[in-house]
């Protein structure tokens, strides 16, 4: 059986900070600060995202603003960059757009991938019609791709003894050690055959050995 995808909408943070679009300068930095990450989504009046500002975006301003003059950068591509941060008085001019976003629906994986090839260390998600409905951070992606036991452990207790098999929790224990799930306990045989297939089908599981005896 295989293991549905771990999904961006179980590991996101649902509750996500955001700025919007006419945000001034020091409303921006003081919501950096008060939030304790590097960037933020730019929303709209609907709460749609436009794109994301940083603390690279605001430093070109303030610096301009300290000493009166730009420095001097390597390549064109940068020089404009921070000669349009420099100029800009609001969110959606210092912005970087359009946003990567994701959706709550998209893989882990997809989401680790997006990630990566784009440096991003918060992703944005947001629905269809792209209102923000949380961020996903890009530690919280490494540790759902690469799970110790403990991680395996903590899914099978909580996520399917727990909720798909409710009356049998106190008599199930759950071993794991490298990838091995060792399942102990009594249980009737049917609900043992499938709590085993449920657990067998989790990614990083690497084999299944059945200690049941049957209630």
């Amino acid at each position: 059986m295989e293991a549905d995808p771990l999904l961006v909408g179980d590991v996101m943070d649902a509750s996500a900070a955001s700025v919007s679009g006419d945000s001034a300068f020091m409303a921006i930095a003081r919501s950096l600060t008060d939030a304790g990450v590097g960037s933020l989504p730019v929303t709209d009046a609907e709460g749609r995202v436009m794109g994301v500002v940083s603390e690279s975006d605001l430093l070109a301003k303030a610096a301009v603003e300290a000493t009166g003059h730009r420095p001097g950068v390597t390549g064109e591509l940068a020089r404009r960059r921070l000669n349009e941060s420099a100029r800009a008085y609001t969110a959606e001019d210092l912005m970087t757009a359009p946003a990567i976003t994701v959706f709550p629906e998209s893989t882990v994986a997809e989401a680790a991938w997006l990630a990566a090839l784009s440096r991003l260390k918060r992703v944005p998600v947001t629905d269809r019609e792209g209102h923000l409905v949380g961020v996903v951070r890009r530690n919280t992606l490494l540790a759902s791709l690469v799970r110790d036991d403990e991680g395996i452990r903590e899914e099978i207790e909580s996520r399917i003894l727990t909720e798909e098999f409710p009356g049998t929790r106190p008599a199930i224990e759950i071993v794991v050690r490298n990838g091995t799930v060792d399942v102990w306990g009594r249980m009737e045989p049917a609900d043992a055959r499938r709590l085993l297939d449920r657990i067998e089908g989790i990614a990083d599981v690497t084999a299944v050995v059945d200690h049941l005896t049957a209630a």
